[in-house]
């Protein structure tokens, strides 16, 4: 599995991440974002396709190193400097209430220790500073919730961890954030078992 993760797996996430749907809720999720920001999950920098060019200081990470060579193409055109870590969300390097906003676009998924990594941006995060997220997790529709919670050990095997079955904002919640705005949305050029997300924004209470 480790080759499938460094050889294999990034294509196939640049591939499904690029698509138009999931493009246009990078837009929207980070139109206003500015300050002081870490971005948990970097993938192939995908995001920085939609961050602002101005008013911002990015520090990004991730747990596979085979992501950075597509990430430093977009890195190297990006108007701003990128701090990148090769490191795993559950344990930050950083000191406490460091960041204005933490940035998560289909990482809950797929961290072993979400908890722990949740409670990690929480500790990093200024008081009134935001968790700007996207997030495809469990549908309400029962029917399928139910292959949902059938295929994710498949899942995790070929998605590199990806659970199909979180509940993005109940864990955000209970990592102590407040949820500021949210809605829910399908991404219909992905497959159904996967097309239900959450984007929104949660603040660390001051």
């Amino acid at each position: 599995m480790k080759l499938y993760s460094q050889l294999i797996f990034p294509h196939l996430l640049e591939w499904i991440m690029s698509r138009p749907g999931m493009m246009q809720l990078r837009y929207k999720l980070l139109a206003d974002i500015h300050g002081k920001v870490l971005e948990i999950g970097f993938g192939t920098g995908l995001n920085l396709l939609a961050y602002p060019s101005k008013d911002l200081e990015l520090t990004t990470l991730d747990v596979n190193p085979a992501m950075q060579t597509r990430a430093q193409k977009r890195v190297k055109h990006f108007p701003l400097p990128v701090q990148h870590h090769t490191l795993d969300g559950a344990s930050l390097p950083f000191a406490d209430a460091q960041f204005d906003a933490v940035v998560s676009t289909w990482t809950l998924c797929s961290i072993p220790r979400v908890d722990e990594a949740l409670l990690e941006m929480y500790r990093v995060i200024k008081p009134g500073g935001r968790l700007y997220f996207v997030e495809h997790g469990l549908d309400p529709k029962p029917g399928i919730a139910r292959w949902q919670h059938r295929l994710t050990p498949l899942q995790k095997r070929i998605g590199d961890g990806c659970h199909l079955n979180r509940e993005p904002l109940k864990l955000i919640q209970q990592a102590g954030f407040h949820l500021e705005r949210h809605e829910h949305t399908r991404v219909h050029d992905l497959p159904r078992l996967g097309h239900f997300m959450s984007l929104g924004t949660a603040i660390k209470p001051a």
